[in-house]
């Protein structure tokens, strides 16, 4: 049988320290002593209705499950090198509140937290919003779906992910990113995806300028590009657009596919991409 704790309040440090099959419920972690490290080397811990303003409350802890709960500004760098983590219905607003876990899956989250996320291995994110700088880089296996994202640098130095109906609002994102997928998503913002390698957008709408540069591997497919210039710079591309883009500069190789194209430049001999155009189909 697993202890319950509920009702109380803990400002002391290292409040609930190495804790074993453990749950609390509608608990404050809060007060004068100011006390950091509530759950570190934890096992087994359940959370429920609870409130965090003081910092580092779940390090080193192992099996851990978080719900309906509101971790403040003040609750810094929360989860650190921990596993096996499940995060529902909750308010993670601390800078740094994901670092060095793996098997991490959130539903219905609510992240504001600059540099969330990184080194993170085989993470799960679904029905969740963020906002966030520098967001979930260098980490490896993501799955997200119907996630919004807003912030810059996302995505940076990923591999082996897939995002799913999500909308991202984010400037250099999937820089140096390498086996990624994107499907049916929109993302805006300036410079995507550059050095990027082996990575397919499929049915999505990329809006800005200047993405998709100096790329190995690139395909996208059925994709609409909004107030897109100078696309696909020293890029290896295969890649079908559906609607007009502003300008295309030296791809490197493979095979553009577009509509109409208001502008090719062409001023590297290196650059033999070839640019196709095609009529689109008017089938009813």
């Amino acid at each position: 049988m697993m202890k319950t704790i509920s009702n109380k309040t803990f400002d002391e440090e290292r409040a609930l320290y190495g804790e074993q099959e453990l749950i609390v419920k509608e608990c404050n972690f809060d007060g004068p002593a100011d006390g950091e490290s509530a759950f570190k080397e934890g096992y087994k811990i359940e959370v429920e209705n609870c409130f965090f303003n003081l910092r580092y409350p779940f390090w080193h802890d192992n099996e851990l499950k978080i719900s309906k709960s509101h971790m403040t500004e003040l609750c810094r760098a929360a989860l650190w090198y921990s596993h096996n983590i499940e995060i529902a219905d909750t308010k993670l607003h601390g800078i740094k509140a994901l670092r060095e876990c793996s098997k991490v899956k959130m539903r219905g989250c609510d992240v504001i937290s600059p540099e969330f996320g990184w080194s993170v291995k085989d993470i799960e994110m679904e029905d969740c919003s963020a906002e966030s700088e520098y967001f979930m880089m260098r980490s490896e296996r993501l799955t997200f779906r119907n996630v919004k994202m807003k912030g810059k640098y996302s995505f940076q130095y990923i591999t082996d992910s897939v995002f799913e109906n999500c909308t991202f609002d984010t400037k250099d994102a999937f820089w140096h990113a390498k086996n990624i997928i994107v499907k049916n998503s929109t993302i805006k913002g300036e410079y995507l995806a550059w050095y990027c390698e082996n990575v397919t957008f499929e049915n999505c709408k990329i809006i800005g300028t200047q993405p998709l540069c100096y790329c190995k591997g690139l395909k996208l497919i059925d994709c609409e590009m909004i107030d897109t210039d100078l696309c696909f710079e020293k890029s290896d591309v295969e890649a079908k657009v559906t609607k007009p883009i502003i300008s295309i500069k030296n791809p490197l190789s493979g095979h553009i596919y577009v509509p109409s194209v208001e502008e090719i430049i062409r001023d590297d001999e290196k650059s033999c991409g070839e640019i196709i155009i095609y009529e689109p189909c008017c089938c009813a």
